[in-house]
Parts: C-alpha cells; structure tokens; sequence
C-alpha cells in the first residue's frame, strides 16, 4: 500500500519530536505541523519533477499490439491535419506533463479494414516553422487550409502545444502512437499517496528533513540531509531510469 500524505508528515514530525497528526486534524494544522507539510510537499515535488520520464508517471503501460509502439495512440481522419494531444483535456494544466517527439510511431496495423501489407514507420518530428518555411506551401492549395492528402511522414507541435499536426495530411486512417508521461500535482487530503515505490520514501523524507532544517537555520543537519537526498536521488535515477548496464563485457574464454 502506498504511503500516504499523513504519514510521510508524521514520520517527519516524529524525527522532530513533535506531537503528530491524526486524519481529523490534518487539514487543520498551524505551526510546526503545517510547516511540516509544507515540507513535505515540496519534497515530493523536487522528486517528481527531476525526470519528466519517471516511469511511474507514464500514463499507462506500452500498446497491446506491440510495447514499443507507445501508451497513446489516437487515429487519425482522412484530410484533417491537427489533433489533440490530450482529447479528454480542457486546459494546459491538464495536459500530459511530457510527450516524447522523437518516438511518434505511424501504422495502420489495428485499423478497421486494413490489411498486410500494412503501413509502418517513424514520424520524423520537425519545428512548426520548419513545416511553415519548407512544407506548408507545397501542401496547402490555398489560404483556405486545403491540403493535398497522403502518407504522413512529419509530426510537429502547435505554438499552443496542445496539439500535433501530421504533413502531409493523412489520406486516409492510420493509427499514431506515442509515449506520454502525466502531469505530477501536489499532495493534498491526508490520504493522498505518493506515485512513486515505497521503498523511496526515504529519499522525500531527507530533502524534507533538508527544508526543516533550513529553516531552523541548521546548517551542518541541513548539509547532511542534503547529501542524503542527492545520494538517494541518484540510486533512484540508476534504478528506475538507466537499468540497462553502461558497457557490454565479453566473458567468453580465449584459447591462444
């Protein structure tokens, strides 16, 4: 079960041996216990925001057809050129917080009424003022946003940054796949629970700690807690974003 809001703060508040928290009081702590929170929350924050790719922020696990195709897949429709990046969004603030632009994924594999041999290739992602400056002309039979239809090839971001726009205009319905990674909010009720395996609490707990006492003007605790937290960070990094070994070694005997 994942750790809580309330506990975090009162493993806290007892490594500062001060009176701890219950579930009816929480949301109105004053003094050192909303400090604590505080704290506690700018910790999860720091974490969460180091790596836009944290994988326990992805918004799903990878496609069903094929795990390297992505976690988001939206279809595309015949001479229409933008999509939503998020369709069940209203705001940026609920947007995804990190898509991936260098792994879009084009196939008609999945689409009704397709066939082998199907379409399948990478989206080369480009700046919307490269397709503005080099693509838009050829494309665009008039002001009016007419296309000329085909197989997309191209994918870029709109100024808003809410939505991709395929060149040349799809032609017909393929299926886009992509990787994209949740929007990490703040913890609130007492029971909200930490995103992130339990067996890293201790690193949240340390930069926490840090902020305590900083503000208590601890120097030397201060520095510790802080070397604590960058120590932690870094396992957590290794662990859950760079798994895969730096270097190949060949252990196969040589005869001479």
């Amino acid at each position: 079960m994942a750790t809580t809001y309330l506990q975090l703060t009162n493993e806290l508040l007892r490594e500062m041996n001060e009176v701890v928290l219950t579930s009816s009081n929480f949301s109105s702590a004053i003094g050192l216990q909303a400090h604590a929170q505080d704290c506690v929350n700018r910790a999860y924050l720091d974490i969460v925001l180091e790596e836009p790719q944290w994988p326990f922020l992805s918004v799903g696990e990878s496609g069903s057809t094929d795990p390297l195709y992505g976690n988001v897949t939206v279809e595309t429709v015949a001479n229409q050129r933008w999509y939503e990046i998020k369709a069940a969004s209203s705001s940026l603030v609920d947007d995804y917080g990190y898509v991936d632009w260098d792994d879009f994924y084009m196939t008609t594999v999945g689409v009704s009424g397709e066939t082998a041999p199907y379409v399948s290739q990478n989206l080369k992602f480009i700046t919307l003022e490269e397709w503005k400056d080099y693509h838009r002309a050829k494309e665009n039979q008039d002001d009016a946003g007419d296309a000329n239809g085909g197989e997309p090839r191209r994918v870029f971001r709109s100024s808003d940054g809410r939505n991709f726009g395929l060149s040349p205009i799809p032609d017909k319905v393929y299926k886009v796949h992509f990787f994209a990674f949740n929007q990490p909010t703040q913890l609130s009720a007492h029971g909200d629970t930490i995103v992130f395996p339990d067996i890293y609490k201790t690193v949240l707990l340390a930069r926490a700690r840090y902020y305590v006492h900083q503000f208590k003007e601890n120097i030397q605790p201060a520095a510790l807690a802080l070397e604590e937290y960058r120590r932690g960070l870094r396992l957590m990094k290794n662990a859950l974003m760079f798994p895969a070994p730096k270097y190949i070694k060949d252990d196969r005997m040589r005869l001479v």
